[in-house]
């Protein structure tokens, strides 16, 4: 896909991954390109600055809440009103809980809700217009441990996974119609995120400390990743490319993987 005179929107995109991805887009000049963020002023500071460095592009800034499936359809219908279509949705917000599994029923119903649920209602909105039309692209930001596993939080990992299972389903069941499907799975980056520095329980310095020992990369190395691999239609889009060796281990022996990953577990927490 290459992306000048497209209409992009981007969810999650005024912080962290979403908003490198938002500037490093509008380097390729789209014709529109949407901001949509939970936290309205967030949004708007990131659509402000690329006004300013790149007056070519159309841009606007929405708050939507991706968990309210009328506020995503909304979002949609609203962008293919205005813009006459949407030819590149990025599913990019999401959420952890730095917790167990004794994280409580509405952590979990929450996280389910950001991380996988999302997604579900972008594609139910986004897929009559692009079978229309015959084409249209998704991007899903899932993460390494959507692939993997993340030790220090269980409702992340599980969702992540379920996030990653959704992309390849869209790309088996609608792939034939038009519609391109990539699963962005970076491991450490330098976002809110995994530098909020709001949680101290013991779950969320492991979660913290897993990935940080894996070595973190910036917020632009991920947008860089995203454009070559939006490029060439790659499904699984890898900024850390030892993540696919690390599945490729885990596909092979599980049970050697998880021995080597209860003796991390071991390692960092002491037990």
């Amino acid at each position: 896909m290459e992306l000048r005179d497209s209409v992009v929107v981007v969810t999650g995109g005024g912080s962290g991954i979403g908003a490198a991805l938002c500037r490093r887009f509008a380097e390729e000049s789209p014709r529109a390109l949407v901001v949509v963020d939970i936290a309205r002023p967030g949004a708007e500071a990131v659509a402000d600055e690329i006004r300013a460095a790149h007056p070519g592009v159309e841009v606007d800034s929405v708050m939507v809440d991706v968990s309210a499936e009328g506020q995503v359809r909304d979002l949609v219908e609203g962008c293919i009103d205005r813009f006459g279509g949407i030819d590149l949705f990025v599913g990019n917000a999401g959420i952890g809980t730095a917790t167990g599994i004794d994280a409580t029923n509405e952590q979990w119903h929450r996280i389910w809700d950001v991380n996988v649920m999302a997604h579900v209602y972008a594609t139910r909105a986004l897929l009559p217009h692009w079978q229309e039309r015959g084409r249209g692209y998704l991007l899903i930001t899932a993460s390494a441990a959507g692939l993997l596993t993340n030790l220090g939080d269980a409702p992340y990992t599980v969702t992540k996974h379920g996030a990653v299972a959704l992309a390849e389903w869209i790309s088996i069941s609608h792939g034939a119609s038009g519609v391109t499907v990539s699963c962005l799975c970076p491991q450490g980056v330098r976002t809110p995120l995994l530098f909020g520095g709001s949680d101290e329980s013991t779950e969320g310095e492991l979660a913290a400390d897993v990935v940080k020992m894996q070595g973190v990369i910036e917020p632009e190395e991920v947008a860089e990743s995203v454009v070559a691999g939006l490029r060439d239609e790659t499904f699984l889009i890898l900024p850390h490319p030892e993540v696919a060796t690390y599945e490729q281990r885990r596909a092979g022996d599980r049970d050697r993987w998880l021995t080597a990953m209860r003796r991390l577990h071991a390692q960092l927490t002491g037990d």
